[in-house]
C-alpha cells in the first residue's frame, strides 16, 4: 500500500537583514537562515528534524505553519500552496496545521482559565456550536490529554508545566488538525515528564490518526518518537531517511558527527568518534551553492565546492554529498 502524501515542502528559502555598523554608517548584511530545503510528509507518521541550535529547524516549522512567508519556495498542502490565495482560503488550511510551542508557560495567556483557553478555538472556527456543546467538546479534550472537568476554572499558573504543555497540546488537537508541528515541545520540561508527554503525543497520533513534524536539538527525544529524521546543517537538510537507518549507519560527515555525540549505553558499545573538525562555524557566504560543511569536514575535496547533489541511496535516505556516486550509490573511491 502506498503512503499519502499531505505535505509538500518545495525548494523552502528564508533570509533575514542585519544591520551592523556605528559613528561611520551602517553596513546591511543577508544571512540565509533555510537554504533549498525540500521534503514531503506522509499520512500518520512522524518526522523528526535534528540539528545545532540555529541550523534553521524553527525557521523551517514556522514558514510551514504559516507563520513567516518563505524568500523562495512552496509549502503545500494537499496541493494548495499555504501562502497563497485569498485570506479566508488560507485560514482554511491552517486549521489543519497547528504548532505545539516549546515554552508551555508562555503559550497559554495567564488571565484565561482552562474553559476559556480550550473553548477558544472551537467559537472561532466553529460558531455553530452551542455553549453546551462546546463545554462538551472542551470536557472531552480534557480526558484526551489526561485530565478531568476539575481543571476547567483553573488558571495556567496552578499547573505544572507539564501540565501546562498537556493544555498546549489540547488546544492544537481541538479542532482536529491532520498535521501538527511540536517545536522544541518537551525541552522545557524534566526528563521524567518530558517522557510522559511523548507517550501521551503517540497515543493522540494512535487514536486520530495524527500526523507529526517533531523539531528538536535532542537527538535521543527524535529518534524514540520518529519514524524518519531529517538533519539539518546550516539551513540545509544534509541527510533525511528512515529514522533506525540513519541512526545507525549515518551517512553525511556532519551526520556521523553529530550522532557521535550521542552517549553509549555501555562503554562495550561505545563507538570510535570521527575526526574532530577544525576551524569556525561560520555562515557561507550568500550565493554559495557548495556544500555547508566543506570547511569542517574531513573528507572535503575541491568539487565540495559545487552545486551540492541531492543522492538517493539503495536503502531510500537522501543524502547531501559529493562522496556518494549518484550510479554506484556508493561512496566513490577518491573520497574514501
Amino acid at each position: 500500500m502506498s503512503k499519502e502524501k499531505i505535505l509538500d515542502v518545495i525548494g523552502l528559502k528564508k533570509t533575514f537583514r542585519t544591520h551592523t555598523g556605528g559613528w561611520l554608517g551602517t553596513a546591511t548584511h543577508t544571512v540565509t537562515a533555510v537554504d533549498n530545503v525540500s521534503f514531503s510528509l506522509y499520512r500518520g507518521e512522524t518526522l523528526g528534524i535534528v540539528g545545532e541550535s540555529g541550523c534553521g529547524k524553527s525557521t523551517t516549522a514556522r514558514m510551514i505553519i504559516g507563520l513567516l512567508n518563505p524568500s523562495a519556495g512552496q509549502v503545500r498542502f494537499h496541493d494548495r500552496d499555504v501562502h497563497q490565495g485569498e485570506r479566508a482560503d488560507r485560514q482554511q488550511i491552517t486549521r489543519q496545521l497547528q504548532m505545539v510551542f516549546q515554552d508551555p508557560f508562555s503559550s497559554l495567556n495567564p488571565r484565561h482559565n482552562v474553559n476559556t483557553l480550550l473553548s477558544e478555538p472551537f467559537e472561532i472556527h466553529r460558531p455553530e456550536l452551542s455553549r453546551a456543546q462546546v463545554r462538551q467538546a472542551v470536557v472531552e479534550l480534557l480526558a484526551l490529554i489526561g485530565l478531568d472537568d476539575s481543571a476547567l476554572n483553573k488558571y495556567p499558573h496552578e499547573f505544572s508545566g507539564g501540565q501546562r504543555q498537556r493544555l498546549n497540546i489540547a488546544r492544537a488537537i481541538a479542532l482536529r488538525p491532520e498535521i501538527i508541528i511540536c517545536d522544541e515541545s518537551v525541552s522545557a520540561l524534566d526528563v521524567s515528564i518530558q517522557a510522559q508527554i511523548l507517550n501521551l503525543l503517540k497515543k493522540l497520533q494512535s487514536e486520530l490518526g495524527l500526523t507529526y513534524l517533531f523539531v528538536s536539538h535532542d537527538l535521543s527525544v527524535v529518534r524514540y518518537i520518529s519514524d524518519r529524521i531529517a538533519v539539518m546543517y546550516l539551513g540545509r537538510i544534509v541527510e533525511i531517511g528512515d529514522c533506525e537507518t540513519v541512526y545507525q549507519d549515518p551517512k553525511h560527515p556532519y551526520t556521523r558527527l553529530l550522532f557521535s555525540a550521542i552517549p553509549a549505553d555501555s562503554p562495550r558499545h561505545k563507538k570510535p568518534r570521527p575526526p574532530q573538525p577544525d576551524g569556525d562555524l561560520v555562515m557561507p557566504p550568500a550565493g554559495h551553492q557548495g556544500c555547508a560543511f566543506y570547511a569542517r569536514c574531513d573528507h572535503a575535496s575541491p568539487r565540495c565546492l559545487s552545486p551540492v547533489p541531492d543522492i538517493t541511496l539503495d536503502d531510500g535516505r537522501r543524502v547531501a554529498c559529493h562522496r556518494y556516486d549518484v550510479d554506484a550509490h556508493t561512496p566513490s573511491d577518491s573520497a574514501a
